[in-house]
């Protein structure tokens, strides 16, 4: 299937995923960091942004398999085989799942969903979601005006971000735009309280968490140690559930970590300053 996507830079392929609910504009903040490394490919997953939702046979559910699977098809379309891949969230348990299948070279993945321990932990984690995306059918000039303004817009973001007063109103209010018409956003839902992520790869693997992420809780972290004992695991201090605006310099180096770009432990920024 056709995916939505903005490329930019050469060298070694990089797919990046964002997550349920939000659009390829959510790696904005580093994307100009990572093409000066890689030919970098930030896809709307399907049924989010401009991506058409997945097409289903009778009595076929919009798993995150088949999500993986639907993702998988399109590389040969980008002229690419077996990327890089970093996610985020549900895109995080996309580029692992690639990974664990032998589509991807290495995988980065922030806060992935999957490893969550109990019912309460889904259902705190999409509860909080669905109640994020009621509030985006506010009247669009509501929406605006958090938006525009420093202390409605950390409220109402404070959520998902760790650092909410840095959004950008445009962005932020785009974003609720986005997150409103996601069509996907029930189906892949339902069936994401059931996915619980199981196996290894052989790819080098990076996970990551924000140590205010407020949408899947910093037990699940612990959970993933577990799960993938070979894989690399690091703090984002201070970054909340979507750490890319939050830090995209450390967000940048990890992934350039893993891909292999940059030797682990590098301190140095590694694109466009913030200043």
């Amino acid at each position: 299937m056709e995916l939505s996507y903005a490329r930019r830079g050469s060298g070694e392929p990089l797919v990046l995923i964002h997550g349920i609910g939000h659009r390829w504009q959510a790696w904005e903040p580093v994307l100009d960091r990572l093409a000066e490394h890689h030919d970098v490919i930030a896809i709307d997953i399907p049924g989010f942004g401009k991506s058409a939702p997945l097409k289903l046979a009778a009595g076929q559910h919009p798993t995150i398999g088949l999500a993986m699977e639907r993702i998988a098809e399109s590389f040969p379309g980008f002229g690419i085989e077996r990327p890089h891949v970093a996610g985020n969230s549900l895109g995080g348990a996309l580029a692992l799942e690639l990974a664990r299948h032998g589509l991807a070279a290495s995988a980065t993945a922030f806060s992935p969903a999957g490893f969550w321990h109990t019912r309460w932990e889904t259902a705190w984690a999409l509860g909080n979601l669905s109640l994020t995306r009621a509030a985006a059918f506010a009247p669009e000039p509501v929406l605006r005006y958090i938006a525009d303004h420093e202390t409605t817009r950390a409220l109402a973001f404070g959520m998902i971000f760790g650092k909410p007063r840095r959004l950008d109103p445009a962005l932020a209010l785009a974003d609720t735009l986005a997150l409103r018409a996601g069509r996907s956003f029930r189906p892949v839902g339902r069936e994401a309280k059931h996915y619980r992520y199981a196996g290894e790869s052989d790819v080098p693997t990076t996970v990551a968490w924000g140590t205010k992420d407020r949408i899947l809780l910093r037990r699940q972290f612990a959970q993933a140690k577990q799960v993938l004992p070979k894989a690399r695991f690091e703090d984002l201090p201070g970054c909340g559930h979507v750490p890319m605006n939050d830090d995209p310099e450390r967000v940048s180096r990890l992934i350039l970590e893993t891909t292999g770009a940059l030797p682990a432990g590098t301190r140095e920024v590694v694109g466009p300053s913030d200043l």
